[in-house]
């Protein structure tokens, strides 16, 4: 007898961390680029009306700050694609594209990283790019400076049971780390940890 319950579960929670990921590009994409493309339009206005009347001096300081904001809105752009689908694993090949990952990882971050791609070239297209997803999420969490949350309770693990798969579901969306535990005083133990750039979104 096939268990037809536990794979419309299975498939729910699927959905839903799609929709929740949809959600957070969406807010992403509103609240930092988009937010920043309007006060950059906003400031050319003012370097407009700036030059207009001769004010050359607040003109060029304008401008130097619109075209700061025009920079780091292509940096999250680029990141927000990157992070999509890593482009430079499609055009330049699984050991380039790792190699271009380990050099901006090492030299955000100051860490050296060593390398061994060898048999990179017997894998097939899709397992490349999972296991260039997994080695990614792993180095941004290498270099620590994460967030980790510790909730300690009375409540039974058993009585529990039935939130667990939701908390693990939102923090695999963050590409974090859950442990869940009974407790030596008889309550649950929760950590979820999630990586550094979880605290700058």
């Amino acid at each position: 007898m096939t268990d037809t319950a536990g794979g419309g579960e299975t498939l729910d929670r699927l959905i839903t961390a799609e929709q929740d990921e949809r959600r957070r590009i969406a807010l992403f994409l509103h609240d930092g680029p988009v937010q920043n493309l309007s006060g950059i339009a906003l400031m050319l206005d003012a370097v407009l009306g700036a030059i207009e009347s001769g004010n050359l001096d607040d003109a060029a300081r304008v401008l130097q700050g619109a075209m700061e904001r025009q920079r780091a809105t292509i940096r999250e752009l680029r990141d927000l694609s990157f992070a999509l689908e890593p482009v430079v694993l499609r055009d330049q090949g699984f050991g380039a594209a790792l190699e271009a990952l380990a050099a901006q990882v090492g030299e955000t971050h100051s860490i050296r990283i060593d390398l061994d791609v060898d048999q990179a070239d017997h894998l097939g297209e899709s397992a490349q790019i999972a296991v260039y997803t997994i080695i990614r999420e792993l180095l941004d969490q290498a270099p620590g400076g994460g967030v980790t949350t510790v909730v300690s309770d009375d409540a039974e693990p058993e009585r529990r049971r039935g939130s667990f798969e939701t908390i693990e579901e939102r923090v695999k969306q963050l590409h974090g780390i859950v442990a869940i535990e009974a407790s030596s005083e008889g309550g649950t133990h929760i950590v979820v940890t999630l990586p550094p750039y979880a605290s700058r979104r």
